[in-house]
């Protein structure tokens, strides 16, 4: 019975929906990557498992800079635990609404769109546990404009397929 609730969860779960490029745009504010990343930003954000049970929160240091053709991030996350880690993306625009991008541990590469006040960005990483060893997820985030030094993200999170959480963060530029 155990295992029929838990598969019952994760099957509803799944079912959950998820934002879409063609939703209808709720403000005229327009999201421009460079722009908004460029400079010096503080995030928080935590991540919610299956059930909605917050497992772990943050607090992110991010310096980006823009040369006319890459956007270079330098992310340094703080956890509760006091655990550090350091992320640095490699951003690439390659069409007007259109970007690529790298950092150690994506899987591949990394592809965006962004449309009107919103981005959504792909990609699959090996992410560090506390125990020393990685795993692997892909994120599906949504990041909307909420005002012109403010950024919401959500990311719904799966591992092998199967939908494992949230992590949700604020962007907010200094």
């Amino acid at each position: 019975m155990r295992a029929f609730l838990i598969g019952a969860v994760l099957l509803l779960a799944a079912c959950t929906g998820k934002p879409a490029l063609e939703d209808p745009a709720l403000s005229d504010r327009q999201l421009n990557l460079e722009d908004f990343f460029s400079g010096d930003l503080i995030a928080y954000g935590q991540f919610q498992d299956v059930l909605g049970t917050v497992r772990r929160r943050f607090e992110v240091e991010i310096t980006g800079h823009w040369d006319g053709q890459t956007l270079r991030l330098v992310e340094d996350f703080v956890y509760e635990d006091a655990s550090t880690e350091q992320r640095i993306w490699t951003l690439t625009k390659t069409g007007a609404q259109s970007w690529e991008g790298t950092a150690p541990g994506v899987i591949g590469t990394a592809t965006g769109v962004e449309r009107g006040d919103t981005f959504n960005w792909v990609y699959t990483i090996d992410l560090p546990l506390g125990d020393g060893t990685t795993t692997r997820f892909a994120f599906d985030d949504w990041m909307w404009l909420l005002s012109e030094d403010r950024l919401l993200n959500r990311a719904y999170m799966t591992r092998a397929g199967v939908y494992v959480g949230d992590v949700i963060i604020t962007f907010e530029k200094l």
